[in-house]
Parts: C-alpha cells; sequence; structure tokens
C-alpha cells in the first residue's frame, strides 16, 4: 500500500551495524546459575514482593504484585528455589540498588498452570487486568504498562493505533528477527489491540532497511486477512521514537509537553509487547522471557531467547567477547549506557547487549569551548535549543534548562553526535533532570513537613481552646451551684430567724415574708463584705496615734473611692425605721 510520508525534523544517518547480528536466526539461551529478578522493571510503582527466602516456585508464578493501575507484576522465570529477597545492583546509569528476587532454577523449568483468555468475550476490564497480572510492559526502551495505554481516552476517538517496528538505533536487531520468525504471532497481538481500542486504521511502520521483516509481516497481515498497512518509512535516526513515528506516518505533530498521545487519538506499541501480549492472552504466559540482541565485540553476535534476570556476563560469554572487552553497553550505542557491574541482571527492557571496546567506540577527544554553531539545534528531532540547555545545565541554572523545554528531550544522542567541540551534551541534560527532580522531591519533602507542623499548632491551639472552653464551662457551673448554696444558706437563715426571735418578729415575718427575706438576703451580703474586709484589713495598726490614724483613714477613703474595697455596709433606713 502506497501512502504519503512526512518528514520530522532533524535526525541523523550513523553507521547501523547490524548485519553483524541479523544474519542467524534465533537462538535459546541456556539456563543461567542463578536469576536476579529486580522487581521494578518498568514505569510506574515498585510491585510488592510476596514470596520469600526458601519458597519453591514455578515458572511464571507471580514474585512480585503490582502495586498499582501504572504498575505492573513481576513473574518467576523458571523453577527453582528462592534464595534471598535483597538489594542488588540494577541495570541503570546511576548504578544505585534495588529490590531483587534471587532464584536458584531447579533445572526443570516447570510452568504454572496457565489459563488463556478469550479477550473479545469478556470486558475490557478483564483483559486489561490479565495483562497488567501477566506484566505485560512496552519492549521498546520505555517499559510503560501496556494496560494503561490499552485504556482509551475519554471523548477523543482513536484514529491510528501504529505498530512500532522501526528500530532505528544501531547495533539492534531482535525486532528485526521477531518480525521475520514470529510474524503471525505478533499480527495476533496487533489485532488484540486493535480491538480493544478500535482505531480507524492499523499502520505498521518498519524501515527499509529491514527487507525481510517487511516482507514476512506482509505476508502474515494477508494470511489472517486483516486490514492493517505495513509501511516502510526512509531508515533516519531516531525515527522509531514514538513521536517521530507518529509524525511520520500520520503528519500529525505531537506536542513537546503531551505525554499521552492518546488525546491526539493515536496510540503506539512495539512489536515486541504486541508478541508478549499474544502469548499472555493465548496461551496465559507471564513475561518471563524476551528476544535480545548480544553484539559489539565478540566473535559470535546473534539474537537469543532469555529469561529475564540472567546475569549479563553469562550472556556475553554465549557471543565469545574478544579479550579486549572492557564494558557492556545496554542499549544501543545513541541512548544506551554502560551497565555498573557484568553480573547485573537482564529486565523487560534490555533489547540489546554490546561488548565495548575503544577500538569499537574509540574515546572521544577532550571537550572544546562550544563554538555556536548550531549543529545540534539542526540535528535535535524535537526542535530544541541544545546548546542553550548545555550552558544552563552547566551554570546550574536549572530554571533556565526549564524554559529552554528541557523535558522534551528524549536523550536521543544526535546532539552529541553531530557537536564538532565533542561536547556529552546528552549528559549534561541528564544532570539537570538529575538535580531537578531531586530539588523537587525535596520541595515536596519541605512542603509536606510544613503542612505536617501547621496542622500540629492548629491541632494544638484548638486543643487549648477546647480545654479552656471546658473550664469556663466548669467555672460557671462552679459559681452557679455556690451562688445557689449561698440563697438557699441565706433563705434557710432567713427561715430560722423569726423561729428564734420574739413574737412580734414572728408576727412581722408571718405579715411581710419578702421583706423578712431581702433583710435576710442583705444580712448574708454584708456578712461577706465584712468578711472579705477583715481579710484584707493591715495587721498591727493598734496603739496608732491619732496622726497615724488619720493617715490610715485617707488611705481607707482612697481605697474605697477607687473601688479597691467595699465600703462599711450600711442598713437601708427602712430596714432601721423597721
Amino acid at each position: 500500500m502506497l501512502m504519503n510520508l512526512f518528514k520530522f525534523k532533524g535526525g541523523v544517518k550513523p553507521p547501523s551495524n547490524k548485519l553483524q547480528s541479523n544474519h542467524l536466526p534465533i537462538a535459546q539461551a541456556p539456563m543461567p546459575s542463578r536469576l536476579i529478578v529486580p522487581l521494578h522493571q518498568s514505569i510506574g510503582g515498585t510491585p510488592r514482593p510476596i514470596i520469600q527466602a526458601g519458597d519453591h516456585v514455578l515458572k511464571g508464578q507471580m514474585i512480585g504484585q503490582a502495586d498499582g493501575w501504572i504498575s505492573a507484576a513481576v513473574h518467576a522465570p523458571t523453577s527453582g528455589t528462592v534464595l534471598e529477597v535483597a538489594m542488588h545492583v540494577r541495570p541503570h546509569p546511576s548504578g544505585l540498588d534495588s529490590l531483587c528476587v534471587v532464584i536458584e532454577p531447579d533445572g526443570k523449568d516447570e510452568w504454572i498452570t496457565r489459563t488463556p483468555i478469550d479477550h473479545r468475550a469478556v470486558p475490557p476490564a478483564d483483559v486489561f487486568h490479565h495483562l497488567q497480572q501477566c506484566g505485560i510492559v512496552g519492549l521498546g526502551g520505555a517499559g510503560f504498562p501496556a494496560h494503561g495505554k490499552l485504556t482509551p481516552s475519554k471523548g477523543v476517538a482513536m484514529d491510528e493505533l501504529i505498530i512500532n517496528g522501526a528500530e532505528c538505533e544501531p547495533f539492534i536487531t531482535c525486532d528485526d528477527l521477531l518480525m521475520r520468525e514470529r510474524a503471525d504471532e505478533v499480527v495476533r497481538g496487533i489485532a488484540v489491540f486493535r480491538d480493544l481500542l478500535q482505531p480507524k486504521k492499523v499502520l505498521i511502520g518498519i524501515e527499509d532497511n529491514k527487507p525481510e521483516a517487511i516482507a514476512a509481516m506482509r505476508a502474515a497481515v494477508d494470511a489472517q486477512n486483516e486490514p492493517f498497512s505495513v509501511v516502510a518509512v526512509p531508515t533516519l535516526y531516531p525515527a522509531g521514537g514514538a513521536k517521530q513515528l507518529i509524525r511520520v506516518l500520520t503528519g500529525k505533530e505531537v506536542p513537546g509537553s503531551m505525554r499521552s498521545t492518546a488525546d491526539m487519538g493515536v496510540q503506539v506499541f512495539n512489536v515486541g509487547t504486541a508478541y508478549s501480549a499474544w502469548r499472555a492472552v493465548a496461551h496465559g504466559e507471564p513475561l518471563v522471557s524476551r528476544i535480545l540482541t548480544i553484539t559489539g565485540n565478540v566473535h559470535a553476535p546473534r539474537n537469543y531467547e532469555v529469561l529475564i534476570g540472567t546475569p549479563m556476563d553469562e550472556l556475553l560469554a554465549l557471543a565469545q567477547p574478544h579479550p579486549d572487552t572492557d564494558g557492556i553497553l545496554m542499549g544501543g550505542p545513541m541512548m544506551g549506557f554502560l551497565v555498573p557491574n557484568p553480573q547485573v541482571p537482564v529486565v523487560k527492557t534490555t533489547n540489546c547487549l554490546i561488548a565495548h571496546a575503544d577500538r569499537l567506540f574509540p574515546p572521544k577527544a577532550p571537550e572544546m569551548p562550544c563554538i555556536r554553531c548550531g549543529a545540534c539545534a539542526r540535528a535535535c528531532p524535537h526542535e530544541l535549543q541544545p546548546f542553550e540547555m548545555y550552558w544552563f545545565a552547566r551554570a546550574k541554572n536549572f530554571g533556565k534548562t526549564q524554559e529552554y523545554n528541557i523535558f522534551d528531550c528524549i536523550e536521543c544522542g544526535c546532539c552529541s553526535y553531530v557537536c564538532p567541540s565533542r561536547i556529552p551534551l546528552v549528559q549534561y541534560f541528564r544532570f539537570a533532570k538529575s538535580e531537578i527532580w531531586a530539588r523537587e522531591r525535596e520541595k515536596n519533602a519541605a512542603d509536606q513537613a510544613k503542612t505536617r507542623f501547621e496542622f500540629k499548632q492548629y491541632r494544638e491551639e484548638r486543643e487549648k481552646a477546647d480545654k479552656a472552653e471546658k473550664l469556663a464551662k466548669a467555672a460557671a457551673a462552679q459559681a452557679a451551684k455556690k451562688a445557689a448554696e449561698a440563697a438557699a444558706a441565706a433563705a434557710a437563715e432567713g427561715d430560722a430567724t423569726p423561729s428564734a426571735g420574739a413574737a412580734p418578729d414572728a408576727a412581722i415575718a408571718t405579715v411581710n415574708p419578702e421583706k423578712e427575706a431581702k433583710r435576710a438576703t442583705i444580712e448574708a451580703a454584708m456578712a461577706r463584705a465584712k468578711a472579705q474586709r477583715e481579710a484584707v484589713q493591715p495587721k498591727n495598726v493598734d496603739n496608732l496615734t491619732p496622726d497615724q490614724q488619720k493617715v490610715a483613714d485617707d488611705i481607707e477613703a482612697r481605697r474605697v473611692a477607687a473601688h479597691l474595697i467595699a465600703p462599711e455596709p450600711v442598713a437601708p433606713d427602712n430596714e432601721k425605721s423597721e
């Protein structure tokens, strides 16, 4: 099928170096001495270990459970005994440790009971769950859980489903051999994705330097009578990037800030992802192995199907490395990195191991100052300005690097490849990104600490206010109780006075009880005032001279005027008259 293809800006054409490893069929790698299976092998959360040292596991048994939606389970690559669940070095440029499950194979390679599903007969949610439980992730390098990308975007119709078979990175040929030898199962996996996403058309993009793979995929599509278009795209690195392949096949420009292409009605999957999804759906097989290329400074480069967790040094020995091999490069020479330790394990996103040597990859000459020639900007497929990002990254002005959209950089290495000053630009960009992420983590931690502190202060103030309110209520209740007791005592005293007095007083009380009660209250108040006055009465004031007594009386008068003490109570006139 002829199609009008588009071009993306930039790109380079490095030597492909693919002929060394694509002339032999895929071989099965032997069982390793032990398997080191990292639990974190995809974008998203780290699966939780559900086994422990001493457990016997079967091939395909889940050993790490997904801890969220954007996470994928991890499984035992073969049957054997769990030696430990501990920290080991992982294949990452940082060289940091991660939690791994170490398994000693028993040699039986005994499978669990596998449960396939009919993806057409069950709801899509069940298919997504099945793929997550089988640990299916993107095998093109990103490692995004496949079930997450298969969820359609709300409100946006799916126009194109693109299957990425470009494999543009030099030296790597695993996808090429997969499409040549297992095209039928790849196409069946693509059909599963088509049934779930319901796109208007399906496009399979393969670089035109893989004629055997193109022919095999077209034959498989025709044999299954599928309306898929197998398109040969021009060989230009990085045509295998998702956004670049979308541009070539559809003409759509994906904004740099857009992380999900589904919002533009297009989704991209690697051919290896489609193949592993078909094995999970049709055969119930979790992702426990993958095809990878072993090449570089070796006698016998080839593609092998390898168990996840196999130590890389054991694999490299299969290709008979030359004596001057001084390291292992994981991935291609453009985007790959030297692994920190030759014993690090193969993970789901490991697509190539290159034996490194100076004669194959000569060390670069010393870095020279940037001459602002603009070659890096012309080669950048994302239309960035690498020289500006370089200056600010070198000056540690990370805010400016973000203004120049450093996070749109896919670290393809085109800028470093063409730089006449031999500046390792990608390394500067990785440094800047890691520093920004570290500062974001510190800021988030500080914000969380501030929030916790402010909430603690609020809680303490609220508790103090609640305590004060309770004390105020208790004091008010106590005062009311005392007032009631005083009133009751005064009333009792008023009731007792007539019975102890003369007959005329009783007659008066009988005649006017309200006045008698009032008088009793006044007398009680006078008694309390007298007691208070006596409590504050100055001591040692006996035998005062007339002058001293006058001074004391003046002071007493001023205290009364200032309301510091109550005046001497005087009985009302009407009470006196009675």
